[in-house]
């Protein structure tokens, strides 16, 4: 197990050998195997360049960052400004297919990204593609993912509210799923009946949609 000044030793080199960040700038200490990053950086790229740095020293038990971003006249930027570029560029990237999914707030250079994606890579991708956006002091991805549609709750969820209005099971109900689409097919007795296993689908979670091609007998 290595000591404190051992490991302060090696989250040191290793800075110095990461080509994205300036060393001379940041402070390393550590207490009990937690890494504290202080001093001040020019940009957030640095910032996030230092603790993925200090993050691949092994022996880290823990890290707190208390860089300060501290742009110069070149890079600063307004919020406004920032929030078109960031605009721009998840619009130019071809991580998520849909360009209303994500949702951009920019204050005092900082930029909180929210909304809903598909995939974990496209969560990822949208914050990695602001990272070095000239300007940004720091960035929080709040993105979401949005719930995959299970075949078997949307069959319970439909069976369960069937049986509490005292009406038929659903087996001659058939439910397919695709991606975030219900299609739903088979026979009712009665509006009633239908509308129960329609809202029931509208109901699980991850349906953005619903195909009835349910017939009466």
């Amino acid at each position: 197990m290595k000591t404190d000044q051992e490991l302060q030793s090696d989250v040191m080199a290793e800075l110095v050998w990461e080509p994205s960040v300036n060393a001379a700038q940041i402070g390393v200490e550590v207490n009990e195997g937690i890494v504290t990053l202080t001093g001040h950086v020019n940009s957030f790229s640095d910032k996030w360049g230092a603790e993925a740095a200090a993050q691949r020293v092994v022996g880290v038990r823990a890290l707190t960052v208390e860089l300060d971003v501290k742009l110069n006249g070149l890079t600063e930027r307004n919020d406004i400004d920032i929030a078109h570029s960031a605009q721009h560029i998840l619009q130019w990237t071809n991580f998520s297919p849909d360009n209303d999914s994500i949702q951009i707030m920019v204050e005092k250079g900082w930029i909180t990204l929210s909304g809903e994606v598909e995939w974990e890579h496209q969560r990822v991708s949208a914050a990695s593609a602001l990272r070095y956006l000239k300007g940004v002091k720091g960035l929080t991805n709040k993105i979401n993912l949005k719930p995959k549609v299970s075949l078997s709750a949307v069959k319970g969820d439909i069976d369960a509210a069937l049986g509490r209005q005292g009406l038929r099971d659903a087996s001659q109900i058939t439910v397919d799923v695709q991606e975030s689409t219900v299609i739903l097919g088979g026979t009712v007795h009665s509006l009633e009946e239908r509308e129960i296993v329609r809202q029931s689908a509208w109901r699980t979670p991850g349906v953005h949609k619903i195909v009835d091609n349910i017939t009466f007998v």
